[in-house]
């Protein structure tokens, strides 16, 4: 459930700050971020029981499925395919504006 939750903010929010020379995010302070408000209440989790295979890790499986598939399902509802992250608000309101 954290690795889900964790992919959505990476995916839907962060980033950091450049100009045209240097990184200009250094802290917390100005880090977007999803905060306990901004997260569902609950993400249904369904462990698969699969005895003598290696174990791998918990939340770092959700990394890569969960961003492609917030990205696969703003496709299919509104036709535009954003390659890049995170899928700010901003840029899906501009693509979609766009068709």
């Amino acid at each position: 459930m954290g690795g889900i939750v964790q992919s959505l903010s990476w995916t839907t929010r962060e980033s950091e700050a450049f100009d045209a020379n240097h990184r200009t995010s250094f802290d917390w302070s100005g880090y977007p971020i999803s905060r306990f408000s901004d997260v569902p209440r609950g993400v249904n989790v369904h462990v698969l029981p699969q005895p003598g295979l290696p174990f791998l890790g918990a939340g770092e499986a959700a990394q890569g499925p969960t961003a492609a598939a917030l990205a696969n399902a703003l496709a299919d509802a509104s036709g535009v395919r954003l390659r890049e992250m995170p899928l700010t608000p901003d840029k899906v309101k501009t693509a979609v504006g766009a068709i």
